[in-house]
């Protein structure tokens, strides 16, 4: 019983200083970018005496990386597979896009103010190395996969390459517009909508409107 109970103890506290660490690494990043924060850094935010301590319970600043997408991964999954179960088959574009947008939007109203998901997201997306970790993370989500399947069906038809730069444009807007009102709530400045999910409405109308959008076929002037 006393080994147990120890190794109880041993456990939780194994597991309060990874929460510790995890959080002060989250914030760090996103407000000064991955590679600008060292391992002591994160360490000495999280009051570790230990400097070794992100290495020991993470490894490499990538795993530590992919621990903290990790972290929010569940809440947001579980968001995503009510509004699917809310939508159904649904043929309507806009279904798709608040399935893409709303479930981080809720996530990081639920977590209150500050928060730093999305400004760490941002942070992340920057450097390709990273950024591949953050979409292996995002299509491991089976409501992430149907959002997509069911988004591709709606989606008006467009040429290849059209297609291609509104997908990047979309996230663009999706992970940079959170971004930006998630720095506007924690510096307590003013933004358009007043709550999140207002906020997400914004959005996910922008983004469906730049999916409709006409596509402006380009004339190449010919020399006479």
């Amino acid at each position: 019983m006393v080994t147990m109970a120890g190794g109880t103890v041993r456990a939780e506290r194994v597991s309060t200083t990874r929460e510790l660490l995890l959080t002060a690494a989250e914030r760090l990043f996103a407000e000064r970018g991955v590679y600008a924060v060292s391992n002591r850094q994160v360490s000495e935010a999280a009051g570790q005496g230990n400097n070794a301590a992100v290495g020991y319970h993470f490894g490499t600043k990538a795993d530590l990386v992919r621990a903290v997408v990790r972290r929010h991964a569940e809440p947001i999954e579980r968001q995503r597979v009510k509004l699917l179960a809310r939508i159904g088959d649904s043929a309507e574009l806009r279904d798709w896009v608040a399935c893409l947008v709303r479930p981080t939007h809720e996530h990081l109203a639920a977590l209150g103010s500050p928060t730093w998901y999305g400004r760490f997201c941002a942070q992340v997306l920057t450097d390709p190395a990273l950024c591949q970790i953050m979409f292996e993370e995002s299509l491991a989500s089976p409501s992430l996969q149907r959002t997509v399947e069911g988004l591709r069906r709606c989606l008006p038809d467009l040429p290849a390459e059209v297609g291609a730069e509104r997908a990047a444009m979309a996230r663009q807007l999706l992970i940079h517009t959170t971004a930006e009102r998630e720095h506007a709530l924690a510096e307590s400045t003013h933004t358009p909508r007043s709550n999140w999910h207002d906020a997400a409405s914004g959005l996910i109308d922008a983004i469906v409107g730049m999916w409709l959008a006409p596509v402006t076929r380009d004339r190449v002037a010919k020399d006479d």
